[in-house]
């Protein structure tokens, strides 16, 4: 059996390094460590004991970074693009806009913080993440929750 806090106490303040130098952010970089070790905790039956441990540790570590910068580029695009279509149409009459702005002041905490800092704030989920002590995961997941609950308040 595999002794995975060791492992992790051996091998974690360099992975954490590594991941920081591909994204130069500390609270993604923790967060990428964190992935790296869940995902080798998963598969270390994979892992083939002619190549060092540490190399591969990075190169999963690698593969989470760019596996999550792909997504995240994929997300803002059609995040972009469904809140323009959707409510850059009903902003267009006022009235419609107010009925909105009033529906997101109702919305409970956080979901009206989240919506309003993504939209008028336009502040990117890592930096929203960031100011409720969260990660870009929880952001994302809450601005999606809180456009549900607009959208059903809508109809």
């Amino acid at each position: 059996m595999v002794d995975f806090e060791a492992l992790y106490l051996k091998y974690s303040e360099m992975v954490y390094k590594y991941c920081l130098s591909l994204c130069h952010q500390e609270k993604l970089a923790e967060d990428l460590t964190q992935e790296t070790f869940l995902k080798a905790i998963k598969n270390i039956s994979k892992y083939d004991s002619n190549y060092r441990f540490d190399v591969w540790l990075c190169q999963i570590a690698k593969n989470t970074y760019f596996t999550m910068h792909q997504k995240n580029k994929r997300l803002q695009a059609l995040d972009t693009d469904i809140m323009i279509n959707s409510f850059e149409k009903k902003l267009a009459n006022k009235e419609e806009a107010f009925e909105i702005h009033k529906i997101i002041f109702q919305l409970e905490d956080p979901y009206k913080e989240v919506l309003s800092l993504r939209l008028f704030g336009e502040l990117s989920f890592l930096q929203i993440g960031e100011l409720f002590q969260k990660n870009e995961t929880w952001a994302r997941v809450t601005f999606h929750r809180a456009k549900i609950k607009v959208k059903e308040r809508l109809r």
